[in-house]
């Protein structure tokens, strides 16, 4: 009984083995494991001894994997093929070198929705009464030839010298999204539309509806020196409506405007957890370049535990017509909790 178990052991563990993906390095050693993704000129593999490693493919000599690889290339297509690497390069069951530099990962984590909300809340009492918050909303979700992100925004507060004389000093919220089609992997179309309110400034409302086109000149490229860079621009054409309390006589209630916009995000190569950011937006009027919009905001945001976030950010709105006796210029400091998925 013992020599039958023994027997049956052995060809478990020969199985389990044979299934095993191995990678054999220049300085002759190799590894058993799981290979996974491949991005950035290195390879992800968990080894069995050592846990998650991961190694450049220029260290490689040969890679044998037993299970068949999705590539996904530049452009976000993606291909199943059973892969191997040799000599640093990667090869297919036919012996073809794939270019790697069309190819953007290997076995990439599959997309799906992704998104954080942020909450800021203060409270004051004592010589002055304060309650003011702060909720920031974002989702979004990357497809094979289509991007989708949409943010919401709401900003409250009421202070006063005693809890009973307390007044509304800011009541804002603002809803926008935007649907990106890549007819490459750099060059995309948009559509996007944005509506908010602000008692404060006196703007009973602003409705916009845009399309234009874009190019993203990186898309999350890792460079060895600083870390990993996003960065968009965007030009195109929006139709604006706006209602004020006490509209300037010289302001147009509906207009066209062009439109330039940016985009940046850098996670930094000394801590990838944190996300730097800055995203700014222009939109002149066509015929009238005196009244334009101006939105700006600078900030990051960083890991704190499992997927809860620390976000810190300055938001700053222009608007060069306001409502009458309204300032042009709206500050926002915002530190707030937050949870990302």
């Amino acid at each position: 009984m013992m020599k039958t178990k023994s027997i049956m052991f052995l060809a478990m563990f020969i199985a389990v083995s044979a299934m095993a993906d191995r990678v054999t390095l220049k300085s002759g050693s190799f590894l058993t494991g799981k290979a996974g993704l491949v991005q950035d000129g290195a390879l992800t593999f968990v080894a069995d001894d050592l846990g998650e490693v991961k190694i450049k493919l220029a260290n490689i000599v040969k890679l044998d994997v037993t299970t068949e690889n999705v590539v996904q290339y530049n452009d976000n297509s993606t291909e199943t093929k059973q892969l191997s690497v040799r000599e640093g390069a990667l090869v297919d069951d036919k012996g073809k070198t794939l270019d790697m530099a069309n190819v953007k990962a290997l076995n990439p984590t599959a997309e799906t929705w992704h998104g954080s909300v942020n909450v800021a809340y203060q409270s004051s009492r004592g010589n002055t009464y304060q309650n003011s918050a702060t909720v920031l909303a974002n989702l979004n979700r990357r497809w094979e030839k289509d991007r989708f992100n949409a943010n919401f925004g709401y900003f409250y507060s009421e202070t006063g010298p005693t809890k009973e004389s307390m007044e509304k000093s800011t009541d804002r919220w603002e809803l926008e999204g935007q649907h990106d089609h890549f007819w490459s992997a750099l060059l995309y179309t948009y559509v996007n539309s944005k509506f908010e309110q602000d008692d404060i400034a006196g703007l009973d409302y602003r409705f916009r509806l845009g399309a234009g086109a874009g190019f993203q000149w990186l898309d999350g490229r890792d460079f060895d020196s600083t870390g990993k860079w996003s960065f968009n621009q965007e030009v195109g054409a929006a139709w604006v409506k706006n209602s004020y309390l006490d509209q300037d006589p010289s302001a147009d209630d509906s207009y066209a405007t062009l439109r330039y916009a940016h985009h940046l995000k850098y996670h930094p190569k000394w801590n990838p957890g944190i996300e730097g950011f800055h995203n700014l937006e222009f939109l002149p009027q066509v015929d009238d370049w005196e009244n334009y919009l101006m939105r700006a905001d600078v900030g990051f945001s960083t890991k704190i535990v499992m997927n809860f976030d620390l976000l810190c950010k300055i938001e700053w709105d222009y608007n060069s017509m306001p409502s009458v006796g309204r300032k042009s210029s709206d500050i926002r400091y915002i530190v707030g909790l937050g949870y990302k998925w």
